[in-house]
């Protein structure tokens, strides 16, 4: 084990606030003899791996909810996420990217968890980049033409494509899968677009009552929050191969009696010892970065002082072990 050296605590920070972009979309819609008619939906953001879905995601709630990096596969769970803006409810579910399922189990549950969030939504949202279709993305466009739900598709990226008649083409060939009602071009990263796609969604909502109190963005418990963003943390410090077997588990979150700072047991699990020298780095440095660039992230999500200590240990083969993904969190 290691400790991380993250346990110095930082500045009170105020936490987030729930609620979105106030507009025309929240208002009511009207009235049935007098009768507040609100609406509420369940709308899927899927596509392959690192097309920008959770970028997507966290602009349209105005805050940070999903963990992004530019590796592929960051998203590994189904993320909830409630946006409510008067009489209108949205709650968008994030999830892992679609992509040709490998035999390690890691893949296969990420794989299933896409796929399962196109079960009993009022929407999907196919995510795709300007830069052209690709394999995988042929195999969403066709996984959801398959199920009689109804579709948008988000043609993300567009700030990278100098020459936007570029788009028809794109545009011709996935409309060839009859299963998208309506292509949004969108900047998800420079939020572009993005009123435009909201308001797409928002008038395919149905009438029904809200699911969630105003102020929740999302059904997650603050620990899988937590651990997202040591995750987070891990993808950004380290190579391309090494996250890609790591997990996070909060083990303990609590507050000493007469302390200031929420205190926070995190463990990172590997597979090899030689991955466990990789995490902690020379004397430790790289461990101290993940924990300090994590408990800054963490503060503000809590809105107070952390004390976070982090230690590594060694889960031989967890990334194709049924066992391990379900203690490790993953259902």
């Amino acid at each position: 084990m290691c400790g991380s050296g993250a346990g110095t605590r930082g500045p009170r920070r105020r936490p987030h606030q729930a609620g979105g972009r106030e507009g025309s979309r929240g208002q009511a819609r009207g009235s049935h003899r007098g009768v507040r008619v609100t609406r509420y939906g369940h709308v899927a953001i899927v596509g392959r791996p690192n097309v920008g879905k959770s970028t997507l995601l966290n602009h349209l709630l105005g805050r940070k909810l999903s963990i992004t990096s530019r590796k592929p596969q960051t998203t590994r769970d189904a993320v909830l996420g409630v946006l409510t803006e008067g009489d209108l409810q949205i709650a968008f579910v994030d999830t892992p990217g679609i992509h040709a399922v490998r035999p390690r189990a890691i893949n296969r549950f990420m794989v299933s968890e896409a796929l399962g969030a196109l079960r009993d939504v009022d929407l999907a949202v196919v995510v795709i980049e300007a830069s052209g279709l690709t394999d995988d993305d042929r195999a969403v466009l066709r996984r959801a033409s398959t199920t009689g739900v109804k579709t948008l598709c988000a043609i993300n990226k567009i700030d990278r494509l100098k020459q936007q008649q570029r788009l028809l083409p794109l545009i011709d060939e996935a409309r060839a899968f009859d299963a998208v009602e309506e292509f949004v071009p969108i900047s998800a990263l420079r939020s572009r677009g993005l009123d435009d796609l909201l308001g797409e969604i928002s008038r395919r909502m149905p009438e029904g009552p809200h699911l969630f109190p105003a102020e929740q963005v999302t059904d997650r418990p603050t620990e899988f929050l937590i651990a997202e963003i040591v995750r987070e943390k891990l993808m950004r410090r380290l190579g391309d191969e090494l996250p890609h077997r790591a997990a996070v588990v909060v083990e303990r979150v609590w507050r000493p009696e007469g302390a200031k700072a929420t205190h926070i047991d995190a463990v990172i699990h590997v597979e090899r010892e030689s991955q466990k020298g990789i995490v902690i780095g020379r004397g430790g440095a790289r461990m101290k970065s993940i924990g300090e660039d994590a408990r800054r992230d963490i503060e503000f999500l809590i809105g107070g002082d952390v004390m976070l200590r982090l230690w590594v240990k060694v889960a031989p083969g967890w990334t194709n072990s049924g066992e391990a993904l379900r203690r490790f969190g993953y259902r």
